[in-house]
């Protein structure tokens, strides 16, 4: 999760194994009880605001890469809305977290532990402006304050390899922007390498001591969108054995295999997440089965299989106020398209007219209402 001085203490092992296999209300706990034990260290109050913010971004959706693969990267999702509790909770780690890392730094500057703990506490604080808040400047101020920081650690201890993910993740996002975005970063001295920040991020996977795992999961993502599903795969196989409870990571396998083109693999993987949530195995009663459906129907649409994937498309927009928002919008998108190539229009747009009133105004109900008036076509790659 984030980084821990060594050695990181049983207890905090724990929890962050609970982290990674998305039980953030367990981890919390433990989380909490860590920070009261050792009050002065400013990184277990970060523990709490990152667990906090992934929990509310899980609920909402938010932390699968399939939603960061528009044109736009990391600019789709739709507004988040964690309760007034955990918004409190999260302010009150960050301000805490602040506090603690300032008050070291105050007798010893050049502290490279304090200074990389004050870069993720900005970082944390601009993805919540960002996500939540929707704070584009402020944001964009964190981040910077978020990468001079684990600069500043580096500069303080150029051994501090872990540090490096934030300068990694910085460039490769900067540097994927359209050049509006881009202009705002050079503004902020962020000039961006997407390439660069790749390499940065491989080097963390491979040589980092505690943000390892974490650079494993950006680069699956980034290999994704940058259509290397193959390089992902491994990366991937490599997280369910270390994290098995962990279902989004075999529902990314799933649909990187289908990136592939392995029809088989891709649906047995999502067929054997299923089987786990009907069996109650622990972490996967999380997942709606209404979310497997979606996922199944919409790899069946990719391979051309419209008349099979119809019924678990259906089955999805039939419970889509249940589902996450981004999750609902797309399952009514993708029935309007499936029935639309198969030449029943009228039957499509009752589907996209039910993702138009899911989210008035959203991108994607801009999408269904424009084949509503236009049938969807299949665009064919020579």
């Amino acid at each position: 999760m984030l980084d821990a001085p060594l050695p990181i203490p049983s207890d905090l092992l724990r929890a962050f194994d609970h982290c990674y296999n998305l039980e953030y209300t367990e981890a919390l706990a433990i989380f909490r009880h860590a920070a009261e034990a050792d009050p002065g260290d400013p990184q277990r109050a970060n523990y709490i605001a990152q667990a906090v913010l992934y929990n509310a971004m899980l609920k909402a959706g938010a932390l699968e890469s399939e939603l960061v693969t528009g044109t736009n990267p990391f600019l789709r999702r739709e507004r988040m809305n964690p309760t007034t509790e955990e918004q409190a909770d999260f302010d009150n780690a960050i301000n805490t977290a602040f506090t603690k890392a300032q008050a070291q730094l105050s007798s010893k500057p050049n502290d490279a532990a304090a200074l990389y703990s004050l870069a993720i506490t900005y970082g944390l604080r601009a993805n919540y402006n960002f996500l939540v808040r929707k704070a584009w400047l402020d944001a964009l101020k964190d981040s910077t304050a978020s990468r001079k920081s684990a600069q500043r650690a580096l500069d303080a201890d150029p051994t501090y390899i872990d540090a490096k993910i934030i300068l990694g993740l910085h460039d490769y996002i900067v540097g994927s922007l359209s050049w509006t975005f881009k202009a705002m970063g050079f503004l902020a001295g962020i000039h961006g390498d997407r390439d660069g920040g790749i390499r940065t991020l491989e080097a963390v996977a491979a040589s980092g001591i505690n943000n390892r795992s974490d650079a494993k999961i950006l680069l699956a993502a980034i290999y994704r969108r940058e259509k290397h599903p193959a390089q992902a795969v491994p990366l991937l196989e490599g997280m369910i054995a270390a994290y098995p409870r962990n279902y989004i990571f075999r529902l990314e396998l799933a649909q990187m295999l289908g990136d592939l083109g392995d029809r088989e693999k891709s649906i047995a993987t999502l067929d054997a997440v299923a089987m786990l949530h009907a069996s109650h195995a622990p972490s996967f009663t999380r997942i709606l089965p209404e979310k497997i459906a979606f996922l199944k129907g919409n790899l069946l649409f990719w391979f051309d299989e419209y008349e099979r994937a119809i019924p678990e498309l259906q089955r999805a927009v039939d419970h889509r106020d249940q589902l996450d928002l981004n999750t609902g919008l797309l399952a009514c998108l993708r029935l309007g398209q499936t029935l639309d190539l198969l030449n029943r229009h009228t039957e499509a747009v009752a589907a996209y007219k039910q993702g138009i009133a899911l989210s008035p105004g959203s991108d994607f109900a801009k999408e269904c209402s424009r084949y509503s008036n236009r049938p969807y076509k299949r665009k064919r790659i020579a």
